[in-house]
């Protein structure tokens, strides 16, 4: 059996890695990610300043999940761009991932420059979804935005390059941003960030779980999993067939890994899961993984992935006993 995959011309020897924001703000936590048992690692969302974040609480774990509305803490984009250098040059058959956030739409082209200019040929990955900055909306949202962002990035960026998307919930919103994204010179799409602006209530206070922005607070776990398939199944059916889709969003186990890759995953991030067990969730993830392929016969992730099937045959509807089709 074999776990290897692919994202452009970048080879990894599984598909499992951390999403931004877990087990990543430091050049010790990236370390420690890259010698794990998880197939790639990605930086912290680095900013052109340094950011302490949003004031705590600012995490809580929930019954099936978590919440949190951390504002983006991070050593900034000058930082990870060094860690970035000399990884790479210490280590250059270990691809991994670079990630940066703007807090305005001209950073990015500012960042996009600094990355260029450097000696980094990994994956650089544009953070437009970030949900738990005040007074900053998930630039992904707003489609004219990010074509003009884009445009405007590309003018100056030639380096492999993704996009991280938050969760979209109508086919309409898929259609658009699609359509935006096919005409870029992308190499992925990392899908999805946060549940953005949930809210919790601790029931011995009366308070929210979290302090910042109210209460408000991105939602991850298990409640997002049927989102991120939702979005990994529609953006695959959608993006050229070259723009690859990292899967993120409700992973717990190997079945969850595998059901990402069925609904057209290149690679898995794992967020919540990480935070909660840490690093030797990789090896349990993997193994269960490998488990789940053997019971459908599968010897690589080729076999199965975007393999999803849909009902087409009739069926009899629970309710009413009548024959419907799906």
């Amino acid at each position: 059996m074999t776990l290897t995959t692919h994202i452009g011309s970048f080879e990894f020897a599984n598909p499992i890695m951390n999403a931004s924001g877990v087990h990543c703000l430091s050049a010790q936590d990236l370390d420690e990610l890259a010698a794990s048992a998880a197939g790639s690692f990605i930086t912290k969302s680095g900013t052109l300043e340094a950011r302490v974040g949003n004031p705590a609480p600012r995490y809580a774990t929930l019954p099936y999940g978590s919440i949190n509305s951390m504002g983006l803490p991070n050593k900034g984009l000058d930082y990870y761009i060094q860690y970035a250098e000399q990884f790479q040059a210490a280590h250059p058959d270990q691809p991994f991932f670079l990630s940066v956030a703007g807090m305005a739409p001209s950073d990015y082209v500012t960042m996009a420059k600094q990355i260029q200019a450097s000696s980094f040929t990994g994956l650089t990955e544009f953070n437009l979804s970030c949900p738990n900055v005040p007074g900053k909306p998930q630039v992904a949202y707003d489609v004219e935005a990010t074509e003009q962002i884009l445009t405007e990035l590309f003018k100056v960026f030639n380096k492999p390059a993704g996009i991280k998307l938050p969760p979209y919930f109508d086919l309409a919103q898929f259609d658009a941003m699609a359509a935006v994204l096919n005409r870029f010179p992308i190499t992925y799409i990392n899908s999805i960030n946060s549940l953005g602006n949930g809210l919790m209530i601790d029931p011995t206070t009366d308070t929210t779980l979290v302090r910042p922005k109210g209460g408000f607070g991105g939602i991850g776990g298990a409640y997002a999993k049927p989102i991120a398939l939702a979005n990994v199944r529609a953006f695959r059916e959608r993006l050229r067939p070259e723009i690859s889709i990292v899967g993120t969003g409700g992973v717990r186990n190997g079945r969850d890994v595998y059901e990402l890759i069925l609904c057209g995953a290149s690679m898995v991030q794992v967020a919540t899961t990480l935070q909660e067990e840490g690093l030797g969730v990789f090896p349990r993830l993997l193994a269960e993984l490998q488990v789940a392929m053997a019971e459908k016969g599968h010897t690589s992730l080729a076999d199965f992935q975007g393999q999803l099937h849909t009902i087409t045959t009739p069926v009899t509807d629970a309710v009413s006993g009548a024959s419907v089709k799906d």
